[in-house]
């Protein structure tokens, strides 16, 4: 019996299990070609632990949701809605609850979601696999596997573990969910160099991946944390949820706030007992009234149905959006780390070029659909092959084992992307399937990774027989007699600097008496007819987005696991940057910690990248003050996504464990969905805003009138009860308006905001004060105007409130375009949503001011129609003057974040 090394020893050791031979694996590993016992199985399995991931500790549900309360902003509101409850306001107490408590639902609600990521990645593990116990064929539960475990695997399953490869026949493996890479890849014994990267390891078969062809012999060498998925998941554990700009600004407010609103009615408290000689209750009343009014209780609620109108504006955009906040985080974009394939490219492999010792031809067409020319110079295939052109395409469409259908309108491939590109490019040529179908393959030699070429006999029409080779054109080159092998060189490499896969192909006429094809007589007489290169082209409307990020001056980042040249060749046809680096994970290792911010910002393609690459990189763009955005559809992409201040998983071909770690699923995996969705936060950005400069202002002008009125001794232009009124009918109508604004003109031609750009910025801290002043000199003049005409203080305060709504309706046309004039037709008309609300209010209003049940409960009067003309006369010249203070303010640029 042997007995298992011990493991952090093992592990150590077998850290490149991919570039040591499988006779010193098994050695390190203590294992046996027929297997483990079941004693030694049990033995290893108690030192190394089940084969699963280990789970998080988590926090209990009811502390979560607790949480969700534990910020200043929610205790500031929470105190207003109890004064607001002690006042008998009830409506406002239970906006101000309802919101506070939506809110915390909602937090409570994504952070659950969140937590889930790691349990999607445990469930991309096998349940069961089969390997030698006791030298017979066992099936086992997954979990049950150890380190040394022989298992065997076939087309169809699902890798059960870290494994190093013993024997391999035919082995396709895709590894999407780790690499990101859509061809899968070819697997073998043979020892790979100790500093391939995972993409190369061509030895290794890892957890969660998929046999798609083929059969192998493996040794586990890494079980539960240990394999990749298990560093994966590690790493996701270790990635702090950061808070959104808003989350962050809005807090930061709220403090600042509290401290503010809680000073100033301590301050009026004492100054209206004290100095003016108030009754304590009254004092308490008007101060309170005024801590109400000047709380916008409605704020979050706007923000939260802000954010919410902007998700479903994305989800018509195919941009599904998880967390709320994200929203908003879109808008302030600096960075965006894509994948390449599938989401900048088609993820449809196209042949693009087609080289014979006559002809070099350009390939119309993208995808599978057989649609597009084959270049100058071609002309259509013959009947029966006909010199090397003619060789090439017939042995391009039969030596090949995929199948190209129509279905729902679109065309996909069944089998190798690659070989569906082949017979694409047959169609395109003139070869129809039923002109194929004269073809009978006799025999085939299977791609292997050993010998790296496919080959098949085929009998034709008119007793044709033909063998087609096709593989690596370098293998070719060999196998052929009397080829140009430099000018085939040289060919081959100008079709890898394009960034293309190279498939070379050979044929030569079957011998008489040939019925089955021998490795070994193969090459005899074999002519090498050329080669085709072949990408996965970049999408069409992926190129004009990158031409608007640029605009916007969003900086876009590729981050693959495909090779440096091909991904470097994507992104010049994609005009990424006017002359993109490129740098492969390996390179960047190097990298000092201390360089590696510049160099994040100055390389625009990583390739051959892993999952600690990719959170580098994110971070280290996030060091430097960006707000990034990450691309994602693999396991391998968790981390990073979790990272960014935007994680966006592929709704099509990403994974679960991707999906749950971001804020945003593409329902189409379509870059273009990408900026269409920073154009739709861009525009929330802009509508909270709005939100913020029309709400501050307008209960600033309110408070401050008061204020202003108890400093000079005068008479209160407005009574507690008409303050609160005020609040209530503009907070539920016109508060809402602004969220459902479209989009400002030219909103993708400005430069991302800075991420740590103040929620109130110079310009809006201006319009506080400003708009406040105005709102004040309108307030006392229509109250002095009212006395000096003889109406009595009440006419006089129903005359303030009705002049305050109507300077805040005129204010809201002025504030619903903060970057250009809002006098215009476009401006005037509004929106449906607007109208509405206009009409609410002015109902209202009317209700206020001439109904008498209004009359006993709020102290109002009728107005008299003239005076009611000034009252509009005052708003408009207050639109007047802000539309000249922002044309002001538009050519000096003060504030205009």
């Amino acid at each position: 019996m042997s007995k298992a090394p011990d493991a952090e020893a093992q592990e150590s050791a077998l850290d490149n299990a991919y570039s040591m031979s499988p006779t010193h694996v098994m050695r390190v590993l203590a294992a046996r070609a027929d297997g483990l016992t079941g004693e030694e199985a049990r033995e290893r399995l108690a030192t190394h632990g089940p084969n699963r991931l280990p789970e998080r500790r988590r926090k209990h549900p009811a502390m979560r949701f607790l949480a969700q309360f534990n910020n200043v902003l929610i205790y500031f509101l929470l105190a207003a809605s109890l004064a607001a409850f002690a006042l008998n306001h009830v409506i406002d107490g239970a906006v101000i609850v309802a919101v506070v408590f939506i809110n915390a639902v909602i937090g409570f609600v994504q952070e659950g979601k969140a937590e889930n990521a790691l349990d999607a990645i445990r469930d991309m593990i096998a349940p069961h696999a089969f390997a030698l116990r006791d030298g017979r064929r066992t099936k086992l539960a997954v979990a049950d596997l150890v380190p040394g475990d022989i298992v065997l695997l076939e087309a169809g399953d699902k890798v059960p573990a870290d494994l190093r490869i013993i024997e391999a026949r035919a082995a396709l493996v895709d590894e999407a969910v780790l690499t990101g890479e859509s061809v899968p890849a070819h697997k073998s014994a043979e020892p790979v160099a100790d500093a391939a990267a995972l993409g190369d390891r061509a030895s290794m078969l890892y957890s969660g991946t998929l046999m798609a062809t083929g059969q192998a012999r493996a040794v586990v060498v890494g079980t539960g944390g240990n394999t990749e998925i298990g560093r994966i998941s590690a790493l996701m554990g270790a990635v702090e949820s950061l808070q959104t700009p808003l989350l962050r600004q809005i807090n930061h407010f709220g403090t600042l706030f509290t401290y503010f609103a809680l000073a100033l009615s301590v301050l009026l408290f004492a100054f209206a007992t004290l100095v003016r000689g108030y009754n304590a209750v009254d004092a308490l009343m008007v101060v309170v009234s005024l801590a109400v009014g000047v709380v916008p209780e409605g704020l979050p609620a706007v923000i939260t149905i802000t954010l919410a109108i902007g998700v479903q504006r994305m989800a018509a955009r195919h941009a599904i959006v998880r967390r709320l906040p994200a929203v908003e985080t879109l808008g302030a974009t600096s960075v965006i780390c894509s994948d390449k394939t599938g989401t900048l490219t088609r993820n449809e492999m196209t042949a693009r070029h087609l080289v014979t010792p006559g002809l070099a031809a350009v390939v119309e067409g993208a995808g599978y659909r057989p649609e597009g020319r084959v270049g100058d110079g071609f002309v259509a295939v013959a009947p029966l092959p006909q010199g090397e052109t003619d060789l090439l395409l017939y042995c391009a469409a039969l030596c090949n084992d995929a199948e190209l259908v129509h279905t729902d309108g679109d065309w996909r491939v069944l089998g190798d992307p690659m070989e569906g590109a082949l017979l694409a490019l047959a169609r395109k040529a003139g070869l129809t399937p039923d002109g194929l179908a004269a073809w009978k393959r006799q025999d085939t030699i299977p791609f292997d990774a050993e010998h790296r070429f496919m080959a098949t006999l085929h009998a034709g029409p008119d007793a044709e027989r033909w063998v087609f080779v096709k593989g690596a054109p370098e293998r070719l080159l060999a196998m052929a007699a009397g080829a140009d092998t430099a000018r085939w060189e040289g060919e081959i490499a100008d079709a890898a600097s394009r960034g293309e896969r190279v498939l070379g192909f050979a044929a030569r006429p079957a011998s008489a008496g040939e019925t089955t094809l021998a490795m070994e007589r193969l090459g005899e007489g074999l002519t090498f007819v050329g080669i085709v290169g072949l990408i996965d082209p970049p999408r069409d409307e992926a190129i004009t987005a990158i031409a608007d990020c640029r605009t916007a001056g969003i900086t876009v980042k590729m981050i693959t696991g495909d090779h440096k040249d091909t991904a470097a060749a994507i992104a010049r046809q994609l005009h990424l940057a006017d002359d993109p680096k490129a740098m492969t994970g390996a390179e960047l290792d190097e990298v000092a910690e201390a360089d590696l911010p510049s160099v994040a910002r100055s390389v625009s393609v990583f390739a051959r990248t892993n999952p600690e690459h990719k959170l580098r990189i994110v971070r280290a763009l996030q060091s430097n003050g960006q707000v990034v955005a990450m691309t994602g559809d693999g396991v391998n992409d968790a981390p990073s996504l979790k990272q960014a201040d935007v994680g966006v998983a592929m709704g099509r071909k990403g994974t679960e464990a991707a999906k749950e770690a971001a804020e945003m699923v593409l329902a189409n995996d379509d870059f273009a969905s990408i900026v269409a969705a920073v154009r739709e936060g861009r525009t929330v950005y802009d509508n909270i805003r709005k939100v913020i400069a029309w709400t501050l202002p307008t209960n600033g002008g309110e408070v401050l009138a008061v204020v202003v009125a108890l400093f000079i001794g005068a008479t209160l232009p407005m009574s507690p009860a008409q303050i609160l009124w005020i609040n209530m009918i503009l907070t539920i109508t016109l508060g809402l308006v602004l969220a459902f604004e479209p989009p400002e003109p030219r909103v993708m031609d400005r430069p991302p905001r800075s991420a740590d750009a103040p929620l109130l910025s110079p310009f809006l801290l201006w319009r506080i004060c400003f708009v406040s002043l105005l709102f004040t000199l309108g307030v006392f003049f229509i109250f002095n105007w009212a006395l000096w005409r003889g109406h009595g203080v009440d006419i006089a305060r129903t005359m303030v409130v009705n002049q305050l709504v109507v300077m805040e309706i005129f204010y809201l046309f002025n504030v619903r375009y903060l970057h250009q004039g809002s006098i215009s037709l476009r401006g005037i008309l509004g929106t449906p949503v607007l109208l509405l609300a206009l009409a609410a209010v002015t109902l209202a209003q009317f209700a206020f001011t001439y109904l008498p049940v209004m009359h006993a409960l709020f102290a109002s009067a009728p107005v008299p129609f003239a005076d009611g003309t000034l009252i509009l006369l005052v708003g408009i010249v207050l639109l007047l003057i802000l539309e000249v203070e922002k044309v002001l303010i538009g050519k000096t640029g003060f504030g205009r974040e």
